[in-house]
C-alpha cells in the first residue's frame, strides 16, 4: 500500500492527513516547523509517526505532500534528497509544479493537489473538504493517483496545466476572499445608520444564503436580481448619492461592480441596449480633470 507523508502540519496538511487516513490511506509520517502542530497531527492519525526533519518524511513515504506555506515549498523541494520513483505533491493554488523542479530532477514524480475550499481552521477544513473540487496538476501515473484521491475524499477534480494556476487561484480569491470583503463593506454601511456589525451580519446572512442558493439552482445570469438587472437607473442614482454622503470610499467599488454586472443583466435578457448605455453612463468614473 502507498505510504503517505506530510511536510507541514498546518490547517491543510492536518485536514488532508485526517481525511486520507479515514479512507484507508496509510499516513505514516509528519514533520513541521512547529513541533506542536506535528505532534497534534501524529496523535490524530493512527500509525503516523512524528519525524524530526522533512528528510525523514521523504525517506519514510512514497507520496509526500508539502503542505507548508507557499513561500516555503520551493525551499523544501530544494533541500530534501528525494528518492527516484517517489511522488512529491504540493497543495498551492497559485504555484505550478515548476517549484518542485529539484524533486523532478532527482527522479521523483511531481504534482499539485489544491482543495478549492476555504479553511478557517483544521476542524472546519475536515468538515468542508468533502464535496470540494481539487485542482490537480501532474503527469501519469501520478495524475490518476491524485484523481482517485480526490474522489476518495468525496470530492471532484479538474485537471490544470502549469499556465492555468494563477488565473485559477485568482478566481478563487474573487469567489471567496473578496466575498468576505464585500460583506464587510455592507456591514460597515449599516453602521452609518447605527446598526452594529454583528447585527448587520446576522441580518444579511439569509440574503447571502439565498443568493448562493439561486446561483446553485438557477444559475448565472438568470439568478441576477436588483436594480441593474431591472435597468432601474433611478435607484442606482440614489445609491450613488447616498454613498457619496455616507461612505464615499465605497463609491469607486460600487461603480466598478455595477459596470461588471451590466453584461450579466444583458445576458439575462431583462434590459436592452439603450438601458445598457444609460447604466454605463451613470456608473462611469467622474473625470475630475474637468472640475
Amino acid at each position: 500500500m502507498l505510504k503517505v507523508g506530510f511536510i507541514g502540519a498546518g490547517t491543510v496538511g492536518t485536514a488532508l492527513a485526517i481525511l486520507l487516513s479515514r479512507q484507508d490511506y496509510q499516513v505514516v509520517a509528519v514533520s513541521s516547523r512547529s513541533r506542536a502542530s506535528a505532534e497534534k497531527l501524529a496523535q490524530a492519525v493512527k500509525g503516523c509517526r512524528l519525524m524530526s526533519s522533512p528528510q525523514e518524511v521523504a525517506d519514510a513515504a512514497g507520496l509526500i505532500f508539502i503542505t507548508t506555506p507557499d513561500d516555503a515549498i520551493a525551499m523544501v523541494a530544494a533541500r530534501v534528497k528525494w528518492r527516484q520513483g517517489s511522488a512529491v505533491v504540493h497543495c498551492s493554488g497559485a504555484d505550478s509544479t515548476d517549484i518542485l523542479e529539484p524533486a523532478r530532477m532527482s527522479g521523483a514524480r511531481v504534482g499539485g493537489f489544491h482543495p478549492l475550499q476555504t479553511f478557517a481552521g483544521a476542524a472546519r477544513a475536515v468538515e468542508n473538504i468533502p464535496g470540494s473540487t481539487f485542482g490537480v496538476e501532474a503527469e501519469e501515473p501520478l495524475l490518476t493517483t491524485l484523481k482517485d484521491m480526490a474522489t476518495a475524499l468525496g470530492g471532484h477534480w479538474i485537471k490544470l496545466n502549469a499556465g492555468d494556476k494563477v488565473a485559477y487561484h485568482a478566481a478563487a480569491v474573487f469567489a471567496c476572499n473578496y466575498l468576505v470583503t464585500l460583506v464587510k463593506m455592507a456591514t460597515d454601511l449599516w453602521q452609518t445608520f447605527s446598526i452594529p456589525t454583528d447585527q448587520a451580519t446576522k441580518a444579511l446572512l439569509p440574503l447571502i444564503r439565498g443568493t448562493l442558493h439561486n446561483i446553485e439552482t438557477i444559475g448565472i445570469p438568470q439568478c441576477l436580481t436588483g436594480p441593474i438587472a431591472r435597468g432601474d437607473t433611478g435607484t442606482i442614482k440614489k445609491h450613488l448619492k447616498a454613498l457619496d454622503k455616507a461612505a464615499p470610499r465605497l463609491l469607486s467599488t460600487y461603480r466598478e461592480l455595477g459596470r461588471q454586472t451590466i453584461p450579466v443583466a444583458l445576458a439575462k435578457g431583462k434590459i436592452n441596449e439603450q438601458q445598457v448605455r444609460e447604466l454605463e453612463e451613470i456608473l462611469k468614473e467622474p473625470d475630475y480633470r474637468k472640475s
